[in-house]
């Protein structure tokens, strides 16, 4: 993870993938704009939009309780109403991760803080600052304004769930082109996820995006269905890429159990039947590696560079051991920049 950046899914799956942060990324939001197909223009920003709660000026929830599809729908629909005069669009993402366009945006510069770095924490400290902060914090503070009676919300507070209190912008920046990635490697790729983030990626990268309709991007997602589909692909492929972004929600949570869970699931339904299915090839290679760590103890990302496992043609074992941090951590194999991982697992 380069120093200039927080460690964060965006600037580590560019890394995954091949990407140098340091000369491809602007932002978050713009590469979830890519995946939704937002139309964006040159001067046009794009914010990552949460819908949280906030209670007595602390982040309670940065999930807004992992807030239903059809009650989100409503809320940014509203939102939009509210702001119908302005060169501001919501535009309807996935449960609580919305996106935000500021159109005409010129040269606005703000510091943001993703609302999962700082759970349970008063939110004082890490409101949008700098050059155009207040502005920021003004489409925030009015967008407070819609919610705060909302019916969705008074029915979410009757029910016991986390209101929807406010929104949280963050991951700002401007949509910028990428290199294929069959130019850079000769490789035709496909990618299986269910969070924007990673399709808008893989997209601008060119793999073509093969959608699991019962993935859902938290702890009940189709892992059976999401193996299912990465083994089908590989028939038409040279690589496929599978995201599962289970862990890091537990990790978020803070539940040890539901982390543990999640990935003995990746394990059983996905790395499983994807390594049965490469061993029918003369030749395969497989890497298990996460973006970044998101301990439970801590509920936040590190910087910890996170284990990797691979195997298959080319690939000579460093260390014969169960695959975990504490292992890795005993080798001596490091990857940095960790954007020179992709061209190591492929030319090895």
């Amino acid at each position: 993870m380069p120093k200039e950046f927080l460690p964060g899914s965006d600037v580590a799956t560019l890394s995954v993938v091949g990407y140098d942060p340091r000369t491809c990324y602007t932002g978050r939001a713009p590469l979830e704009a890519y995946a939704q197909g937002i139309e964006v223009g040159p001067n046009d920003l794009v914010f990552r939009c949460n819908l949280v709660t906030i209670d007595s000026d602390v982040m309670r929830d940065f999930t807004a309780g992992h807030i239903s599809q059809p009650e989100a729908s409503r809320l940014i629909a509203d939102l939009n109403a509210e702001f119908a005069s302005e060169p501001i669009d919501f535009f309807e993402g996935v449960q609580y991760r919305h996106l935000m366009v500021l159109r005409d945006a010129g040269d606005l510069r703000c510091n943001c803080t993703p609302p999962h770095d700082i759970p349970d924490q008063p939110i004082a400290g890490y409101l949008p600052h700098g050059d155009h902060g207040e502005r920021v914090q003004d489409i925030m503070k009015r967008a407070a304004h819609v919610l705060c009676d909302h019916e969705v919300n008074k029915v979410r507070c009757e029910l016991g769930d986390n209101p929807a209190t406010n929104i949280w912008l963050w991951g700002y920046g401007r949509v910028k082109k990428l290199p294929l990635f069959a130019d850079r490697f000769g490789v035709k790729g496909a990618s299986i996820a269910a969070v924007d983030l990673i399709r808008g990626i893989t997209a601008l990268i060119g793999f073509d995006q093969i959608n699991v309709p019962t993935a859902t991007g938290y702890l009940d997602t189709d892992y059976v269905a999401k193996g299912q589909a990465a083994v089908r692909a590989l028939d038409q492929y040279d690589l496929v890429l599978v995201h599962i972004e289970a862990p890091d929600e537990a990790g978020h949570l803070g539940d040890y159990e539901a982390k543990i869970k999640a990935i003995e699931e990746i394990d059983q339904h996905i790395v499983g039947p994807v390594l049965e299915k490469l061993k029918s090839f003369d030749a395969w290679k497989i890497v298990v590696v996460p973006d970044h760590p998101t301990p439970v103890s801590t509920r936040m990302h590190t910087r910890t560079p996170p284990p990797l496992c691979m195997a298959g043609a080319g690939i000579e074992s460093v260390m014969q051991k169960p695959f975990g941090e504490t292992h890795a951590q005993q080798s001596k194999l490091l990857i940095d920049p960790g954007c020179e991982m992709m061209e190591y697992f492929l030319r090895a």
